[in-house]
C-alpha cells in the first residue's frame, strides 16, 4: 500500500533577500522512515515533475516496524 501526503510549496519573500521556498514533510512520512529534526537530506531531480530526496548520513534513531511497540527501560533512582 503506498502512502500519498499533498502538500503545498510554501514561498518566503523578504525585501533585499532571495527568495525561499519551503516544503513541509508530513508526520506519518516522517515517523515512517525515522526523520528526525536537524538531519541533512539532499534533493535531486529526475525530471521535471518528479524530485527524489536522499539523507545525507545514517538514520539517527532505529526504524521500528510500523504497531511495533517499544520496550521501556527502568528507570534506576
Amino acid at each position: 500500500m503506498q502512502a500519498k501526503y499533498p502538500v503545498k510549496v510554501q514561498a518566503i519573500r523578504s525585501t533585499g533577500r532571495a527568495d525561499r521556498f519551503y516544503v513541509f514533510i508530513p508526520l506519518p512520512l516522517a515517523a515512517a522512515i525515522g526523520l528526525d529534526a536537524g538531519e541533512k537530506l539532499q534533493w535531486s531531480l529526475a525530471d521535471r515533475n518528479n524530485l527524489s530526496v536522499q539523507r545525507l548520513g545514517p538514520p539517527t534513531r532505529p526504524v521500528g516496524r510500523p504497531g511495533e511497540r517499544k520496550e521501556k527501560k527502568a528507570v534506576r533512582r
